[in-house]
């Protein structure tokens, strides 16, 4: 389970309130680097790229329950993020499922030990394309 953030590029159309669609900046997942959606096909390949969209006038962004989220909040749960070491224990009994070792459990989820104690994608050049230089990862395509 996570959340998921959205960057709305205007308020609606002050025509005819049509609102505008919104770009899907990514999602945190608690024990896990953040997901960063990236979209070439929006010229959106870096967090670089997302900073820039975020500067531009009347953009806001949203969580998925509406709440608004100030830009040096999205900084911040994309780079700041930590799990608590005393939860470390790398047991990999998470949500009732058991897996034999380490190994088995990031083989079975496409993961790695990641920054701060977190899990992060493995790379594999089609879902998580890299790992952004803070407590992010480049994800590519559809969310769940």
């Amino acid at each position: 389970m996570g959340t998921n953030y959205y960057l709305y590029p205007q308020a609606d159309c002050a025509c005819c309130n049509r609102p505008f669609e919104p770009l899907h900046i990514g999602k945190s997942s608690r024990g896990w680097c953040f997901g960063l959606h990236v979209i070439p096909e929006e010229g959106i390949n870096s967090y670089d790229d997302w900073k820039e969209r975020w500067s531009r006038q009347g953009s806001f962004i949203l969580n998925e329950y509406g709440r608004a989220i100030a830009i040096p909040e999205m900084k911040a749960i994309i780079n700041e993020r930590s799990r608590d070491r005393r939860n470390d224990d790398w047991n990999y009994n998470w949500w009732g499922s058991s897996y034999n070792s380490e190994r088995d459990f990031h083989r079975y989820n496409n993961s790695e030990r990641g920054p701060n104690f977190l899990l992060r994608h493995q790379i594999d050049g089609k879902h998580c394309l890299g790992h952004g230089i803070g407590t992010y990862d480049y994800i590519a395509g559809e969310f769940s």
